[in-house]
């Protein structure tokens, strides 16, 4: 069986989580929204305190954590979400950076699409957009801003505590998507100027199907979110529909141990790093992205003359990884991430993409670069 290293696109799961998604599942299956007996107010408590896991990783309240079905639709939730606000207030322009993941850039583009005005600021060789450029772009009609803390291609995280202090004077709203950074990379994201934090749990080792948009309060009220689904009133109107009990329970465990054994999964990772980067340099690998700004369990390198797609195939019973985002595999269209870092196009067509976690076993690395050697041209 292949060692898996495909971890941004999705984590195993922690063995406590499965096991307490499965006892919601199987035994405690009561229904949050009807604490009318004893089955209702266990579910209903289960969530609550979920609720208080995740929101304590990033320093929120728990009634700040708006449950979703993942980060895609938190994203579309907080981004969507302001557009009625910020057009009658007449603040109708928008800012995000080149590299944001698709569930980002395109409602974006549907803001545009809508009429507001829409700059997308680039980024360097390192993957990283210049806080100079945001300062500079930054209007006073800028109603929202939108960066990633980390890249889901290469790792690079994204600088948010220089953000942070360009926005303490400014009333845009602040979006981070934080797919890839919640529970790995923990002092970002507790900044209280971020106002709207996009997050997963099969991206900790939770399950698949569960995520939430935290939306910290301002003088005492929510960001002005108007829903994008109607029916029920649930997650204070926001996000209508059954709770789903066992993904939020696994979700809030998920967190839980990603704070209790944070610096034990970066130091595993680290760990294993060492050897990636080994192994890589023995075939002159060129990385993409800046080391010095990279999350220890992401390696995204180019190698000379061998295309991602005949690596990936030929490496499929040794490791299973990737060449870009999961959730754009499938188009075969080139990197926008990379493009952006202006990696010429042949250069990211031989790009592979490696992620890790504290539970990947050991790695035959002499058959990994075995393997690579014989694809290359002689």
């Amino acid at each position: 069986m292949a060692v898996y290293l495909d971890c941004n696109a999705t984590t195993p799961v922690e063995p406590s989580v499965a096991a307490l998604a499965a006892r919601f599942l199987e035994k405690d299956f009561g229904n949050p929204a009807s604490p009318i007996h004893d089955y209702g107010l266990f579910a209903r408590a289960a969530v609550e305190h979920a609720r208080a896991q995740i929101a304590k990783v990033v320093a929120a309240r728990p009634d700040e954590v708006i449950f979703t079905s993942g980060a895609t639709e938190a994203n579309n939730l907080a981004l969507l979400g302001l557009a009625e606000t910020a057009w009658r207030e007449g603040r109708c322009h928008i800012i995000t950076t080149a590299v944001e993941h698709k569930a980002v850039l395109e409602p974006c583009e549907e803001l545009q699409r809508l009429g507001f005005e829409l700059t997308v600021l680039p980024v360097g060789a390192d993957g990283r957009f210049n806080p100079k450029q945001l300062a500079a772009t930054l209007r006073p009609d800028t109603a929202l801003v939108s960066t990633m803390q980390v890249n889901n291609e290469t790792g690079v995280s994204q600088p948010l505590a220089e953000t942070a202090a360009i926005l303490a004077g400014h009333g845009a709203w602040w979006h981070v998507d934080a797919a890839q950074g919640f529970g790995k990379e923990l002092e970002p994201l507790q900044n209280p100027r971020i106002d709207l934090i996009a997050v997963s749990g099969h991206k900790i080792y939770g399950p698949k199907g569960i995520g939430a948009l935290v939306a910290r309060k301002r003088d005492g009220r929510l960001p002005p979110l108007k829903p994008l689904m109607f029916g029920g009133g649930q997650e204070q109107g926001l996000r209508p529909g059954t709770l789903p009990v066992p993904l939020i329970a696994g979700f809030g465990e998920a967190a839980k141990l990603a704070l209790r054994d944070h610096e034990q999964r970066r130091e595993a990772c680290r760990t294993f790093r060492a050897e990636v980067l080994q192994a890589f340099a023995e075939l002159g690998a060129r990385q993409n992205g800046d080391e010095r700004y990279t999350l220890p369990h992401v390696l995204n390198v180019s190698l000379p003359g061998i295309p991602s797609d005949k690596a990936i195939h030929a490496l499929k019973g040794t490791i299973a990884l990737s060449s870009t985002s999961a959730c754009t595999s499938h188009t075969r269209t080139p990197s926008h991430v990379l493009a952006a870092m202006g990696i010429p196009p042949e250069r990211a067509e031989c790009s592979l993409r490696l992620s890790w976690c504290h539970l990947t076993p050991a790695v035959d690395w002499q058959r990994v670069t075995e393997i690579l050697r014989q694809l290359r041209p002689s």
